[in-house]
């Protein structure tokens, strides 16, 4: 189809990237669209990103990860950025989701069902959206007040791990957004509940590579996958992004990686994996709340 990008699996693709193999014991087949965003044009990015969701489960995935903002941009400062629970972003995402019959993530600028009409802030919100009409939410707890996120969104206060079904089970799954990678303890707290993290991201490069040694930090720290999808392009305001989305396998092993373009990533991910994983390097359990003297 003319004007996507390429797929990991072409021949033309780079290694690292490609898709590998799919195993016959039915693990979970994640795809990560790293993507540029039209700044505060949700339908125009609607159309960018359609053929892209399709791409992806086209080949194989069952969980489809789009950016942070993913409909938008990180427009912190733009007069209609808000949203109502419910609108035009998380409903493409539930509509891809039906008709592809995966499940499709990112976050957008939604404003909480019943919120204080006195705050119109809306939460910087992970939406991930089923095949059957689930959809689960995770507001990002940690604004970026480096960029003054925290004066046009509100923070959201509770962390989040939902089941995702698979092939012989479920995948446990936790939600984060982009600045939420910094902080080690809110992944701790959730790893002995979680197979996969998913991250969307809009992370500049200029700090591309806090970006790629958190990724892996987390994944080793915790013995799980990680997936941290990132924007590329740049922002009216001349910030550029360059992806470096990953996927991170519970020794910290790169199983896919992009950078500079629009992609695709695909890895497949094995809840067995993280089992075999914890059983042979029982760190997790060494773990102590230690007050300070």
């Amino acid at each position: 189809m003319a004007g996507l990008p390429s797929v990991a699996g072409d021949p033309a693709f780079p290694a690292a990237a490609r898709r590998p193999p799919r195993p016959y014991d039915g693990p979970m087949r994640i795809a990560a669209v790293q993507h540029d965003i039209v700044w505060v044009d949700r339908q125009a990015n609607f159309a960018r990103l359609a053929p892209m969701v399709a791409a992806a489960a086209a080949g194989g995935a069952e969980l489809v990860l789009l950016s942070e903002t993913f409909s938008t941009g990180f427009a912190v400062d733009a007069p209609d950025l808000a949203e109502p629970e419910g609108g035009p972003s998380s409903q493409f995402l539930a509509d891809e989701a039906r008709t592809h019959g995966v499940w499709v993530g990112g976050s957008c600028p939604e404003v909480p069902a019943g919120s204080d009409p006195a705050d119109p802030r809306p939460a910087n919100s992970f939406v991930l959206a089923g095949p059957d009409g689930t959809v689960h939410r995770y507001h990002k707890t940690h604004p970026f007040t480096f960029s003054d996120e925290h004066r046009s969104f509100r923070a959201g206060d509770a962390l989040r791990t939902v089941e995702i079904p698979a092939a012989g089970g479920a995948v446990r799954v936790s939600l984060f957004v982009c600045y939420d990678l910094r902080f080690a303890d809110c992944f701790w707290d959730l790893a002995l509940d979680t197979d996969l993290y998913l991250v969307p991201a809009n992370w500049p490069e200029s700090r591309r590579t806090h970006w790629q040694s958190l990724l892996v930090a987390r994944a080793i720290e915790n013995q799980a996958y990680v997936v941290g999808c990132n924007r590329v392009g740049t922002t009216p305001a001349g910030l550029t992004y360059v992806g470096d989305s990953r996927i991170v396998d519970p020794l910290g092993e790169v199983l896919a990686g992009g950078s500079q373009g629009e992609t695709i990533l695909f890895a497949d991910v094995e809840p067995r994996r993280v089992a075999e994983v914890r059983d042979r390097f029982r760190f997790l359990p060494d773990r102590r709340r230690i007050a300070r003297a």
